[in-house]
């Protein structure tokens, strides 16, 4: 089974290893990778994995537009995406913990009794107090999420897709993908992690809020998405001087961070595929070339947050970040309503 893995990226040198090895070792066979303006050796390193045939790599196309939208428009036509079996949209923060079998995909379609599509939803690993970059794994050092069945009060989350060749493509999205004819004797097979058929109105994308998110209580019991947005606190500070890849002009800072800091569940689940990514981070530093680009990147992201430090803007920003609630706004200020502190809810 051929599975391509598609991603944009934008400064995430020191995080492409692992990611890239995390999906060699859950099945992924081919890596697409579209890079734009970067300055932390993040087009270096794949220019270096493409060459030794781990990856391909080509700028993103987009200028001055929705530079994921762009991407996956290109991607549709490209031989490694046209060929696979399954085609993965993804970002290099999200990885598919999968829950049955061996823990690979293949396990998943066949647990989801090979639909043409599968929806797995997010859940969003908090920040968990680690302040200081490290080499070292993200899914090792980031354990704690929210309810993986709730997140800031709403019952819909956001999720990404597994696409088989056979799906009526019209395009990709960022989320999921679209078809065209919505007859109901035209409409594809399409599963969430449970096996069970999308709801009718994700499935149709029928309102704004429906087109990318769905209820998730019930539907992970093969496999969960899980999502590291914002790692540790220096990185987040790079990332929110680096801006969105996806969308020009959109920024990461109080907001964003609040919302996906909750760390008040455990879930060490993915631990287990420790071993495969030490063995594939293994191969991959093998590879010539790669282990000194890598290294290369991860001197640059720390030195971009020593520079960063110096700007009173990023240290103010980094010190309100470090005291802030491990919740989101919306849910401080009902707690306010109510006359409760959120410390107090936070530490039972």
């Amino acid at each position: 089974m051929r599975i391509a893995a598609v991603t944009c990226v934008k400064n995430e040198g020191p995080f492409l290893l692992e990611w890239i090895a995390y999906n060699r070792a859950i099945g992924v066979t081919d890596f697409l990778f579209y890079s734009n303006d970067c300055d932390d050796g993040t087009d270096a390193l794949l220019d270096v994995l493409a060459a030794g045939g781990v990856v391909q790599h080509l700028p993103n196309p987009a200028e001055g537009r929705n530079y994921q939208m762009e991407a996956l428009k290109d991607a549709k036509r490209q031989p490694v995406i046209t060929q696979a079996d399954w085609v993965w949209v993804a970002d290099v923060d999200e990885f598919l913990n999968i829950h049955v079998g061996d823990n690979t995909i293949p396990a998943l379609i066949a647990a989801c009794d090979d639909p043409k599509a599968i929806s797995i939803q997010f859940q969003f690993f908090g920040n968990g107090g680690v302040d200081e970059y490290r080499d070292q794994p993200v899914i090792e050092q980031f354990l704690h999420s929210h309810d993986p069945d709730v997140w800031c009060g709403q019952l819909a989350i956001e999720c990404k897709t597994l696409v088989r060749k056979d799906f009526p493509l019209q395009y990709f999205g960022a989320h999921r993908p679209f078809f065209r004819d919505k007859g109901p004797r035209r409409r594809p097979r399409w599963t969430d992690a449970s096996g069970r058929p999308v709801p009718q109105a994700f499935l149709l994308a029928e309102n704004e809020r429906r087109i990318r998110r769905f209820p998730a209580k019930g539907a992970r019991d093969f496999a969960t998405l899980n999502h590291y947005a914002l790692r540790s606190l220096d990185s987040y500070i790079v990332k929110t001087e680096r801006g969105d890849v996806n969308r020009e002009g959109r920024s990461f800072e109080d907001a964003y961070w609040r919302e996906r800091s909750d760390v008040a569940w455990k879930d060490d689940s993915i631990l287990r595929m420790m071993p495969r990514l030490t063995a594939e981070l293994g191969r991959l530093a093998q590879v010539p070339g790669v282990a000194e680009a890598h290294l290369a990147c991860v001197h640059a992201h720390r030195a971009k947050v020593a520079r960063l430090m110096e700007d009173p803007f990023y240290r103010d920003l980094r010190r309100a970040l470090h005291d802030a609630p491990t919740i989101s706004q919306p849910e401080e200020a009902l707690l306010r309503h109510l006359g409760l502190d959120w410390r107090e809810v936070a530490h039972g």
